[in-house]
């Protein structure tokens, strides 16, 4: 499914092989979306202003900008994600542009906090926002392996026949 709204990958294969070229690309794709936005007060969700994660900071980089690039159960032993990282222009896009037909919105409880999910289906990639009083905090963005999708089409649907 083609939406004009969502942009382009970044492409490893576009940087010959050089990873510092490629993250700092990536990067400077997270701070147009999130912390460009973040400072001039623009950043939010649903009326209510969007947060970040900025510590720890690895590399000079926010929590959250690894947080969606990466993959791995152990925060601490997370490893960088191509696929993670080429999206990374996904995640805002996707929040920016919820009320799309093509995005399926819900909220679930993981232990005693409540998060909105934002499942773009038709690229299989959910960015999910933690709920919290008075502000939504950008958790993570990631594609969704098929042994989920079941589980998540479950939320949904059980969300919205309450």
């Amino acid at each position: 499914m083609s939406v004009p709204w969502l942009p382009a990958e970044i492409l490893y294969s576009s940087f010959g092989g050089d990873w510092d070229r490629f993250i700092n690309a990536v990067y400077a794709q997270f701070k147009f979306d999130f912390l460009d936005e973040l400072d001039r007060g623009q950043l939010s969700f649903n009326g209510l202003p969007l947060r970040l994660r900025k510590h720890p900071l690895v590399n000079g980089k926010e929590a959250s900008f690894w947080h969606l690039i990466s993959s791995g159960e152990i925060e601490d032993e997370r490893l960088a994600d191509f696929d993670r990282c080429e999206c990374i222009g996904w995640a805002k896009a996707i929040i920016a542009n919820c009320t799309d037909p093509a995005i399926k919105m819900w909220e679930n409880t993981r232990g005693t906090n409540t998060n909105v999910c934002l499942w773009f289906e038709a690229e299989n990639y959910l960015v999910v926002l933690g709920k919290r009083s008075g502000y939504y905090i950008l958790l993570t963005a990631y594609f969704v392996q098929d042994y989920k999708k079941r589980k998540l089409f479950a939320e949904y649907a059980a969300f919205h026949t309450l």
